[in-house]
């Protein structure tokens, strides 16, 4: 009996000690980066999923008499937190983005007369919009709800992965309504829907589909929908009469018909609720077919428990946010789960259950051996996200390079991914970025099979002379400024994207790839003038006369002025020093970046750029220069990459609303605090090796998909000694600034010893 005895006391003592167990989806808060530039969604989704159930809170037109919209850039993640009324609930939504599209299938309870069309926000109760206050809204990791005052329902969100699960719980009514709005959607005009049908299979259940032309060119997505009780009645109106109407005339559609189809479908559907009744919906979706979408639904949730789904996508959260285990302070603790949130929200799971998926080419399908992927922002991801993922997420990340393979070998063009999203590549942004994130992939030992496949690849794509002034840059060196608005920055992006190609071959074996794509990432140095700054070439070979050095327009750069991307040369920083006159002169170039005055003129009509973002003309706000603060040590001052660190991060990300200093873009913001947080950053992917910058945490753990754990331990950390000292690896100081990636797998412990700035100095001047 003894023995019982102590098994059920070591029973009780396991469970007490699992009760005790941090829960890291306590610190997230979705709402942070809602507000100004973040373009966060606060709704409901799991890691990686399919649906992002969320509210939209305006309708803005991406055209306005004919023209673009400005005002549309706020609405990129449909919801804005200084709005004071929300239209609906839509299943998808990007993350963090500067552009946009999504917003499928927008789902709103209301009572009372019936109204069809959303209204105006500056008119109260002028259509179906509803006023809400942020006292009455909750929004945590899985999980969303908010008061909408003008019909007293309460509105609850969850998800799975391919599913979103609604809970209306109603007043008494004769006249509760759910609507279905098929017009709606982010980034929307008229014209965006192609078609729309929808089917009413019974008093419960609904199917269809809607295609649209937007960002992605061609983009389906089918639907199931279902009701926890019956509907009453139904109805439907299509805001847009085709020319050709045929014989459907026939019939009344308008009311109680089981099918519709045209381009600006709106259903609604009737309820008799009791006070406090709630109403279930659940709608999943699907690239395949409605088949699909109703397989996903019956997979992934059978029955109408919303607090089991919404408990069970907690947990998933938490599994996911337990790959990194921090101690440190609160504030740091919730800019970095609600970072880990972000950075784990896309790409997107895009199959059915059973492994169906549209491809690239509009075919449906099979994966065979990998999960497939959609949402590639690689222009953003590939510097930080997808080299965090190579740490912590490496079947997730194998997966997702299998998923670019896939969309390779479904192209017309032969190309990989430029930015790809449901079955299309939109072509946003420049560089063919998806070679670095297979690169760094390869070269790390996270992906181990196709190396050969994937070099092709990658060569195929540097190749494709018709893309982008990519003929010219390898006839030339360097694109003329007659042949592209962004030659300078084209050139100085495939410079280094050549360069990962490079290590790709050199991991391969190919000597011969990797010679060639060695000498085309040294063609950088052909848009450099003599002073040290890229500047814009002609044909003729000549530099322009007048560069504005601080402006980003005309320039022939995208999303950053000559002040930023002359330091993008993360590949070969030494070379970089030269050019710019050595080390003394680069690190007094670079005290110039971070201190100098931009003034307001130059990023007034910059859409992702506020003054937020910006730390003298360095703009942290958006990605090209991500790397930059870490260049310091390159130049014999780590002590200067460490202070900025120290500057950068409460300046740039604080857990309110307006907390982030510029788009998120699917995770790189986030990435980007994550790794700097832990006291490293892969300046140049495809490498193998971090720099070390300044860690806030106090300690950290990170169980690694290989079996082992690593453990980071900062010792003699405080509001002086923010300087590193000293780094050990299992016991071992390393020589300079950089962690291999390999020692990162090995696990063990990492040892940060901090000290006081005038020891740091020290220290450097000895090294130099």
């Amino acid at each position: 009996m003894k023995s019982l005895k102590w098994m059920v006391m070591l029973m009780l003592v396991s469970v007490a000690a699992a009760a005790q167990q941090e829960r890291y989806v306590q610190y997230v808060n979705p709402l942070i980066g809602t507000a100004k530039m973040g373009h966060t969604f606060p709704g409901a989704t799991v890691p990686f999923g399919m649906v992002q159930l969320s509210p939209d809170t305006d309708t803005i037109q991406y055209i306005d008499k004919g023209k673009y919209n400005p005002d549309v850039y706020k609405y990129c993640a449909g919801y804005q937190y200084a709005d004071k009324s929300i239209v609906g609930f839509s299943h998808t939504h990007f993350s963090g983005t500067g552009h946009s599209d999504l917003g499928d299938f927008l789902v709103m309870p209301t009572t009372g007369e019936l109204k069809l069309n959303p209204g105006v926000a500056t008119v109260a109760r002028s259509g179906y919009r509803s006023a809400y206050r942020h006292e009455s809204e909750t929004a945590r990791p899985g999980y969303y709800s908010v008061l909408l005052d003008d019909y007293q329902v309460k509105a609850e969100l969850t998800a799975t992965e391919r599913t979103g699960f609604h809970r209306y719980t109603f007043p008494a009514s004769n006249e509760a309504h759910i609507l279905l709005d098929l017009v709606h959607g982010i980034y929307n005009y008229p014209e965006k829907n192609v078609w729309t049908f929808v089917r009413v299979e019974n008093d419960t259940l609904i199917t269809g589909y809607r295609q649209t032309l937007g960002w992605a060119r061609t983009r389906t997505v089918y639907f199931a929908m279902t009701f926890s009780k019956p509907f009453k009645s139904y109805g439907s109106v299509n805001e847009k009469q085709e020319m050709y109407g045929g014989f459907w005339r026939k019939f009344n559609q308008k009311q109680n018909f089981p099918e519709l189809a045209g381009r600006q479908l709106k259903l609604y559907f009737n309820f008799d609720t009791k006070a406090n009744e709630a109403v279930q919906v659940k709608m999943a979706l699907s690239a395949v077919s409605t088949a699909g979408a109703l397989h996903n639904m019956q997979a992934e949730i059978p029955h109408w428990n919303f607090d089991a789904v919404a408990q069970a996508a907690s947990d998933k959260w938490e599994q996911e946010l337990q790959r990194i285990q921090i101690e440190a302070d609160l504030t740091t603790k919730q800019n970095f789960y609600t970072a880990m949130y972000h950075a784990f929200i896309a790409p997107n799971l895009f199959m059915d259950v059973d492994g169906s998926y549209r491809g690239l080419d509009q075919q449906v399908h099979k994966a065979q051996g990998f999960t497939n992927y959609t949402t590639f922002s690689l222009w953003d991801t590939y510097r930080a996200l997808h080299p965090l993922y190579n740490l912590v997420q490496q079947q997730r990340n194998n997966d997702m390079v299998q998923s670019m393979l896939a969309h390779y070998d479904q192209s017309a063009v032969k190309m990989l991914p430029i930015w790809s999203h449901y079955a299309n590549d939109n072509w946003c942004m420049s560089g063919y970025h998806s070679v670095a994130v297979l690169a760094d992939a390869f070269v790390k030992g996270v992906s181990t099979t196709g190396i050969d496949k994937a070099l092709a690849a990658c060569v195929a794509t540097a190749n494709k002379s018709s893309y982008e002034g990519i003929g010219e840059y390898i006839a030339r060196g360097y694109i003329p400024a007659e042949r592209s608005g962004t030659s300078v920055s084209n050139t100085l992006e495939y410079a280094y994207d050549d360069w990962a190609i490079a290590q790709l071959a050199k991991k391969a074996g190919d000597n011969a790839v990797y010679e060639t794509f060695m000498q085309r990432a040294a063609q950088y140095k052909n848009v450099f003038d003599k002073d040290g700054f890229v500047k814009r070439k002609n044909a003729l070979g000549q530099f322009l006369p007048n560069a504005d050095l601080l402006s980003t327009h005309g320039q022939g750069l995208i999303e950053g002025n000559s002040w930023n991307y002359s330091f993008f040369v993360p590949h070969d920083p030494a070379a970089l020093i030269q050019l710019m006159g050595g080390k003394k002169a680069f690190v007094a170039r670079m005290d110039s970046l971070f201190t100098m005055y931009l003034p307001d003129h130059y990023f007034a009509e910059t859409e992702d750029i506020t003054r937020e973002g910006i730390i003298g003309t360095y703009v942290h706000g958006n990605e090209p220069a991500h790397h930059v603060p870490y260049l310091y040590n390159f130049a014999g001052a780590p002590w200067k990459t460490q202070e900025l660190i120290r500057r950068i991060l409460p300046l740039q990300y604080k857990p309110t609303p307006d907390g982030l200093g510029g788009n998120d873009d699917c995770g790189q913001m986030s990435a980007w605090y994550i790794f700097s947080a832990l006291g490293f950053y892969p300046v140049a992917p495809g490498s193998g090796s971090y720099e070390i910058g300044s860690p806030i945490i106090h300690h950290a753990v990170l169980p690694l998909e290989n079996g082992r754990q690593l453990r980071i331990t900062v010792q003699h950390q405080s509001e002086k000694n923010i300087y590193v000292k000293q780094v050990l690896v299992n016991g071992k100081p390393i020589a300079g600034t950089s962690i291999a990636h390999d020692d990162l797998m090995q696990g063990g412990e990492i040892v940060f010893v901090m000290t006081d700035k005038k020891t740091a100095q020290r220290l450097a001047e000895k090294l130099n």
